[in-house]
């Protein structure tokens, strides 16, 4: 369990663990994610003209990050509490990662079709002077991209969720390590690529 949230196994009672051997035990995890989540940031720099283009893209980056991690956090505990009390075996990475597939799409398709209406109500009450107006005249295609960006990403965090803690079993390692606050880190910096990839596509030539 201490592994899964992204630290050191502790090995002896919280309260009688010493304060330094405490913050050592968390602070690797906490680089190393940290590290990672660099990369974030170099992802969304890359993306710095289509940000500066089209602002209102900024806005749903928090949504795409955190559905991305979500669903993967999700994929690699159920993995992972399978593998531990013997329910999944290597030989059964095929059919988990069927099943993600499936699952991806359709929980993708379950988020993209909220955060789709999410964004023609919104823009109804912007027109009708309810709130102030964000997305304007291309407010279809912006709900367009969110969608189709929350299945992609969706379903790219249950398939790293799911095949991460395997491999890493077969490698000789330790499944726990791939624990949820590391694959939410892996998918925060591949979410932000499928993000931009599919807002250029239904973008490209109209805002950006």
């Amino acid at each position: 369990m201490q592994k899964m949230g992204g630290t050191e196994a502790l090995n002896e009672p919280y309260l009688d663990i010493s304060f330094f051997k405490l913050i050592q035990k968390r602070a690797g995890w906490l680089i190393i994610l940290f590290i990672s989540e660099l990369f974030t940031a170099t992802a969304m720099a890359f993306f710095n003209d289509e940000i500066s283009k089209a602002t209102v893209l900024a806005i749903f980056i928090p949504l795409i990050m955190s559905s991305g991690g979500n669903s993967g956090s999700q994929a690699s505990t159920l993995v992972i509490q399978a593998m531990a009390v013997g329910d999944l075996d290597l030989a059964d990475w095929w059919r988990v990662m069927r099943r993600e597939i499936f699952s991806g799409l359709t929980l993708g398709s379950i988020l993209g079709v909220i955060g789709f209406f999410r964004i023609i109500a919104w823009h109804f009450l912007m027109k009708n002077g309810v709130i102030e107006d964000l997305y304007g005249a291309h407010y279809m295609l912006i709900a367009s991209t969110i969608g189709v960006s929350l299945i992609g990403v969706v379903l790219w965090g249950t398939l790293t969720g799911s095949m991460l803690p395997m491999a890493l079993k077969k490698l000789g390692a330790d499944p726990a390590v791939s624990s949820a606050p590391f694959v939410a880190t892996l998918v925060d910096v591949t979410g932000i690529v499928i993000y931009f990839s599919v807002a250029y596509l239904f973008l490209r030539g109209v805002i950006l």
